[in-house]
């Protein structure tokens, strides 16, 4: 699988796995020490050939993507689930890109997203709490698992609408998905 875009990732490891999944260039931010010359590579890179930012499903790597989305706007997204990215040792604790599998990798690439603003979300915060996706004991679990299905990622309560208005996530879709999550969860129960 050839990947036109460049992948924007973390660190050289993210880079070596992905390459063992998909025929694609990189740029790294090395880690969080993204710095005003690697977001003018990526810019430039963006207005090239395009560019799928693609970092670790947590805290650092959430705030990386924010970083260049906003440095860089009209990046592509890509994510995986936190337990694909889970180091599979049972002594490592460690989360990323680099443990995910070939296979995770090229779904991931080919369920690529492009953020854009054009119209505002119908859904708003009074719908995330009547979901208890806010103010609820179980709220970040169902929003991990809503984040997982409509594939933007896992978000915390103040990022999920704009999250959902960023990906134009339909309200119709939304509902679904939420009643989904709501679903599964009163079946394990």
């Amino acid at each position: 699988m050839k990947i036109k875009e460049i992948i924007v990732v973390e660190g050289r490891d993210d880079t070596a796995k992905i390459r063992q999944a998909v025929d694609a260039d990189t740029i790294e931010t090395n880690g969080s020490a993204v710095n005003e010359p690697i977001l003018k590579q990526i810019e430039h890179a963006k207005n090239k050939r395009g560019v799928i930012i693609f970092t670790d499903p947590d805290y650092p790597g959430e705030r990386i993507r924010h970083i260049v989305d906003q440095a860089v706007p009209g990046c592509k997204h890509a994510f995986i689930k936190r337990e694909d990215a889970r180091a599979k040792h049972p002594a490592a604790s460690s989360l990323g890109i680099e443990h995910a599998s070939a296979a995770t990798i090229r779904r991931a690439l080919g369920d690529v997203y492009e953020l854009t603003d054009n119209e505002p979300s119908e859904i708003t915060k009074q719908d995330l709490i009547s979901h208890g996706l806010i103010g609820s004991s179980k709220a970040s679990s169902r929003r991990g698992r809503l984040g997982e299905l409509l594939q933007i990622g896992h978000t915390n309560g103040k990022q999920l609408l704009k999250r959902l208005t960023m990906f134009q996530i339909s309200k119709k879709q939304f509902e679904h998905t939420a009643a989904q999550v709501l679903q599964e969860e009163n079946d394990d129960n």
